[in-house]
């Protein structure tokens, strides 16, 4: 069937289970396997660096990266195909994401961490009279959109204030990762993306909700702000401006943030507390390592900074094991073999690769490979980040592990933002909780 036709690879990504169903077959054929007549599927780690390097002659896919778009008539940094255009978007928005013109970054995820625990103590509660349960991936998505949407548009949403999706972007999210999977898996954004079915399925700016709504409210932002041009705040929109970004630019840009930016970082947030919540060792250790950080002053006073979660190694290791055992993206991300075809070595192996053959990379098995991580690679375990004693095991791990933003030409400019973001919440939920433990 892989070699017939689509069926199998089309299957497994329809079964909303594909990281699991592409891990065994890499456990079964190989850190390189086929899935259909032109798909191939990779864990290797030297491959997908050989692929995303700044010189590297793959490219992106039409079937993956058409079905990307938000809005069928414009692409966005993730969609772009033209590789000249890709890296000038990358340029033109750099200083934006790096925080380099975006003076205010830090403080906006102070604020609105801090509105998250300030909405559990005020509501969330429970007493000897009431029992007051919360739904915590519900507010956590409240967060990442609040904070997206403030560093984007220089607006919050207001989700956590309101504890309600003030404009339904989180429904419409989930919705949209529905749609998108049956896109990538069936082709439809072939007929989806036509200008007839885009007005009568897609989003409007007319709507009242969703992500119709989210394109009305950006446009006026957008607009009123480029009026302005690039004076003002130094944030996210003025720093595009600066850099010569169209209104039609910005505004697919922002709108990429809020869908693909709070999504994966609201998952990274669920999956580390998750598993703090499930293994008291590793949440009574982190306690211990926040207890000193803050007796010795070295982190007091309002929301933790950036630059003292960076001091805490306990912190990040916890957090990267998080994001290691559960990527937040499983999805395929594939690039295109050149023409002429590409002769690469995986796993000792010499291995041609025909030209226009897509390559897709498999991030389950990618990131649970005992060869890097170890026999216990499967298990959430913290210390491996800090006690192992090979210095070139160690590095391999940490290669391996910046993979899950992407590689070079491809590597998510959101990166920085979302590590901040990640580093502040789990230090001010972990002992948030431990308040209620006393």
């Amino acid at each position: 069937m892989r070699r017939l036709g689509p069926s199998w690879h089309a299957w497994a990504i329809l079964t909303f289970k594909s990281h699991l169903q592409y891990d065994a077959v890499c456990r079964k054929y190989g850190t390189i396997a086929r899935v259909g007549p032109n798909e191939l599927v990779t864990s290797s780690p030297e491959l997908l660096v050989h692929m995303s390097s700044v010189r590297s002659k793959y490219t992106r896919t039409e079937w993956y990266y058409r079905a990307c778009r938000h809005r069928p008539d414009k692409d966005h940094v993730f969609s772009e195909m033209d590789e000249e255009k890709h890296r000038r978007l990358r340029q033109q928005m750099g200083s934006g994401y790096s925080g380099k013109e975006n003076e205010g970054l830090e403080n906006s995820i102070d604020t609105h961490v801090s509105e998250l625990v300030q909405l559990v103590r005020s509501k969330y509660i429970s007493t000897e009279a009431a029992a007051r349960p919360m739904d915590f991936a519900q507010k956590i998505q409240y967060l990442t959109l609040d904070v997206i949407s403030d560093i984007s548009f220089g607006k919050p949403f207001g989700d956590l204030r309101a504890d309600e999706d003030m404009f339904g972007i989180a429904e419409s999210s989930e919705t949209g990762i529905i749609i998108f999977t049956y896109n990538i898996a069936l082709g439809l954004y072939k007929i989806l993306h036509r200008p007839f079915f885009a007005r009568l399925f897609g989003p409007k700016e007319t709507d009242p909700t969703g992500w119709g709504r989210m394109f009305a409210n950006g446009r006026a932002i957008v607009r009123a702000r480029l009026a302005l041009g690039a004076q003002g705040r130094s944030d996210m929109i003025a720093s595009f401006i600066r850099h010569g970004l169209t209104e039609e630019d910005i505004l697919s840009e922002t709108t990429l943030q809020m869908i693909a930016g709070s999504d994966t970082t609201a998952a990274s947030l669920r999956t580390i507390m998750l598993y703090l919540m499930t293994h008291p060792r590793v949440y009574a250790k982190l306690r211990a390592e926040i207890d000193a950080s803050a007796a010795s002053g070295h982190a007091s006073g309002g929301v933790v900074s950036d630059a003292q979660c960076r001091r805490l190694p306990y912190l990040q290791a916890v957090i990267k094991e998080g994001m290691r055992v559960h990527p937040p993206v499983t999805i395929m991300v594939p690039k295109r073999v050149p023409d002429g075809g590409d002769t690469v070595v995986v796993d000792g192996k010499t291995v041609f690769l025909p030209g226009g053959t897509n390559v897709n990379c498999a991030a389950w098995p990618l990131h649970i490979n005992e060869d890097v991580f170890g026999e216990d690679a499967g298990v959430f375990r913290p210390e491996r980040w800090l006690l192992e004693r090979g210095e070139g095991r160690l590095a391999r791990m940490h290669r391996v592990h910046e993979l899950l933003f992407g590689y070079g030409k491809y590597q998510c400019l959101g990166r920085p933002i979302a590590m901040m973001e990640i580093g502040k919440t789990v230090y001010e939920v972990s002992e948030l909780r431990a308040e209620f433990l006393r």
